[in-house]
């Protein structure tokens, strides 16, 4: 197949706001390296990576609460050198995006010509072939590596996942970072049929992504969310949705449940956390993949001591989770639920509206 000499890309050159995307129209297309496969991007995903990679959100210094708007206020004290998610710091110009579909154009020494021609979903995931679970070695696509927002990409050939079903590249674009991130949240939990699931963040890509997730292994589901965003919840297998912005939000949750919980799953954190732990039976579970309403919060240690709770985080994605995503997709049990879509050149108006948070879903850009 023939690739071009020079693409179009959204290079991230710096932390800062959002005049920190420059669009590029004469970036060199990339070429694969050993072991690597070219891909034509069709589609990318916008997750919190993005947002919390320009901003430096990541950093240790940060102890503020929400990722603001304009995408660098608050975030002064931010030391770049502690830029990424694993505390190291990133290297720019940085193109950015993890959530990719598209096709297989070129390959590297060691990878089959055959391949050539395959329509694929990127696993995000680079990890220690010898040890996933090493930090120096794990790798995130978009992050430590240039990812998807361009015309073309490279990347690991066996995290080229290939896909058949009838799903647009913008609709396989909202599964890779969204529903790898719920699968390995819920998984830490343990949840079992029957059980009760409380899931904070509920409208956005992981919350949405889990309440699926949740459905499938036969829970019973609380979604917390915004009341505009109830039937779309339910439509997806919530079976109550509880109001983010109630006052009593522990409460709520115990009344909705008729009692306590047995899991909580958080990508909220902020003063939703303190309210979910509030809700958890002895003995209970909950599991945390984000903070975007706040990382540093206030914790009465007798909770979790004398209620016998087991509190995870989930950052690193085990090793065959998505290939597993993979075949859910392609027998037709994950929907996806696709916002948005902006052009490449519009990234920026995509982050500010992923930001704004009124969406349910997945927003992407396409080629």
């Amino acid at each position: 197949m023939s690739v071009k000499a020079s693409m179009r890309a959204v290079i991230l050159t710096g932390h800062g706001g959002l005049d920190k995307l420059e669009v590029r129209e004469d970036w060199p297309v990339p070429a694969p390296s050993a072991g690597e496969v070219l891909i034509e991007v069709g589609a990318c995903g916008l997750n919190n990576t993005d947002i919390n990679t320009r901003t430096a959100w990541y950093s240790k210094q940060v102890t503020g609460g929400i990722t603001p708007l304009t995408g660098s206020a608050g975030f002064t004290e931010a030391q770049a050198e502690t830029g990424t998610w694993g505390s190291s710091a990133v290297r720019f110009p940085l193109i950015q995006g993890a959530d990719v579909a598209g096709k297989i154009v070129g390959v590297g020494d060691g990878v089959s010509t055959a391949r050539i021609g395959e329509r694929v979903m990127v696993d995000p995931w680079l990890l220690d072939t010898s040890d996933w679970m090493n930090l120096s070695g794990a790798v995130y696509f978009g992050s430590e590596c240039n990812g998807g927002f361009a015309e073309y990409t490279t990347v690991r050939a066996e995290n080229a996942l290939r896909i058949d079903c009838d799903l647009s590249d913008a609709e396989i674009a909202t599964f890779p970072c969204a529903y790898t991130t719920a699968e390995n949240l819920v998984s830490r939990t343990g949840l079992k049929p029957g059980e009760t699931v409380v899931i904070a963040g509920a409208s956005g890509g992981v919350g949405s992504a889990a309440i699926q997730l949740c459905r499938l292994r036969g829970a019973r589901i609380i979604a917390i969310a915004s009341p505009t965003k109830r039937e779309a919840l339910k439509d997806l297998g919530a079976d109550i949705v509880v109001d983010r912005e109630t006052p009593e939000l522990a409460e709520a949750i115990q009344d909705a449940a008729e009692g306590n919980v047995d899991v909580a799953l958080d990508v909220v954190g902020g003063r939703t956390f303190s309210h979910l732990i509030t809700a958890l039976r002895p003995g209970g579970r909950y599991s945390s993949s984000g903070a975007i309403s706040g990382p540093v919060v206030d914790f009465d240690l007798r909770k979790l001591i004398y209620k016998d709770l087991q509190l995870t985080g989930a950052t690193i994605v085990p090793p065959g989770t998505a290939r597993r995503l993979v075949d859910l997709i392609e027998r037709g049990l994950l929907k996806p639920l696709l916002a948005a879509e902006y052009a490449l050149a519009d990234l920026a108006k995509a982050q500010l509206a992923f930001m704004e948070k009124r969406h349910v879903g997945n927003i992407v850009v396409t080629m």
